[in-house]
């Protein structure tokens, strides 16, 4: 009695994976993000295992990745759970799920500074601006109508601690943008 549960949780377990990943991702054209299920109230008489991976992206483009063992004794409690994110692919024993963060990484907040690359682009680094660990580019400052306090500032780094200052420092130097000649 015991495998025929087996064959009933691994029966449901796998339709509902070969129904996410297989066909109707398949018809596509364009890159498509994987659909949940009905959740037909879907109980499993055994626990089924998945690995889950969840991607958080934040405002500066760093995405960090998760990765934990979930125990799935009803589909409907798995869904609910992970209502918040997007899920992303699915395959037999793996779920992606996704999430963007209205917020700066963990990086900029602990080590990341706004900076001038050594082509005068307004660029975040790993760290005081050096020339290396640039994490991101933005725009050409136009070196010439930039304040001389505010190339020292650059020069020396200005600390991310938070989104405010992130938008903040962005906005204060975006009037600065060299327009390229056509």
């Amino acid at each position: 009695m015991g495998s025929r549960y087996k064959f009933n949780a691994f029966s449901i377990a796998a339709l509902l994976l070969i129904s996410l990943s297989g066909y109707g991702l398949a018809l596509h054209t364009e890159p498509a993000l994987a659909e949940k299920p009905e959740a037909k109230d879907q109980q499993i008489n055994e626990p089924l295992k998945v690995k889950i991976i969840l991607q958080r992206v934040y405002l500066d483009g760093e995405m960090s990745e998760e990765g934990v063992l979930e125990t799935i004794w009803s589909m409907e409690d798995f869904w609910a759970k992970y209502d918040d994110w997007q899920l992303i692919d699915m395959e037999k024993n793996k779920a992606v799920f996704r999430q963007d963060i209205d917020d700066i990484s963990p990086l900029l907040k602990a080590n990341g500074y706004f900076g001038l690359s050594d082509e005068g682009v307004l660029t975040i680094f790993n760290g005081r601006p050096d020339g290396s660990n640039i994490i991101q580019s933005f725009f050409q400052i136009d070196l010439g109508r930039l304040e001389s306090f505010k190339r020292d500032q650059l020069k020396k780094g200005i600390p991310i601690k938070n989104k405010q200052c992130y938008e903040e420092v962005l906005e204060t130097f975006k009037p600065y943008t060299l327009l390229e000649k056509q």
